[in-house]
């Protein structure tokens, strides 16, 4: 059963998730918070496998709310998603960093969102390849670098590659037929250099790519 903590200062919108999410077998809706300062509370309490955290609203925003999920060792289970009106913008980026797993937007699809919510209980970050270039392309070369090159140094040759091709974008396997391994193998790098990075997932892997250096941002003609 996947147990999920609902963080949005509309009751409607929490409304609706929760009718939405309810009514599948195998997803359960443990609780509610109204603010982000009462998410994290109840992520504390709860623990649940995935918190839908909203980014806009009052006490603490959903940044500040991920951030402090995803600071916390007990928590390192919580996958955050956050739900966005924005698409795009640099509230996701700053979002991805703090160590949101992926996003969603509020008016998607209900089996989109469903979806997304059984792709982050089981890890799998919700940055398809095209939205992960959208994101390089617009947003990552304006932070300043907040990630040493030397901290991938722990990494092999091999596992650099792997982590410059996550950060383009691709799936464990267009990496795999790119370097001419399985797709297993390609897998097991990317969890390696996971590991190694204290990453929660790939999309703090594109984080760490970016900022360290490791590659630079394509020009849209790139």
């Amino acid at each position: 059963m996947i147990r999920v903590l609902l963080v949005d200062d509309q009751a409607l919108m929490r409304a609706g998730f929760r009718a939405l999410l309810s009514a599948e077998d195998d997803i359960e809706v443990v609780g509610e918070a109204g603010d982000g300062a009462r998410g994290v509370e109840m992520a504390r309490a709860l623990v649940p496998d995935v918190a839908l955290v909203d980014v806009q609203m009052p006490v603490m925003d959903g940044i500040e709310a991920t951030r402090r999920i995803a600071a916390e060792p007990a928590l390192a289970g919580v996958r955050v998603v956050i739900v966005t009106n924005y698409g795009l913008d640099e509230y996701v980026f700053n979002a991805l960093r703090a160590g949101a797993t992926g996003f969603v937007l509020k008016d998607t699809e209900p089996e989109d969102l469903l979806q997304a919510v059984r792709l982050a209980a089981r890890g799998d970050a919700l940055l398809s390849p095209a939205i992960t270039r959208k994101l390089i392309g617009e947003f990552v070369s304006r932070p300043p670098g907040t990630v040493s090159a030397d901290a991938l140094e722990v990494l092999t040759n091999r596992e650099r590659e792997v982590v410059a091709l996550v950060a383009r974008g691709l799936t464990n396997e267009e990496i795999a037929a790119k370097m001419v391994i399985s797709p297993l193998t390609a897998k097991t790098h990317v969890s390696r250099a996971m590991t190694k990075l204290n990453a929660r997932d790939r999309a703090q892997l594109v984080i760490h790519a970016y900022e360290s250096g490791l590659i630079a941002p394509r020009t849209p003609a790139g």
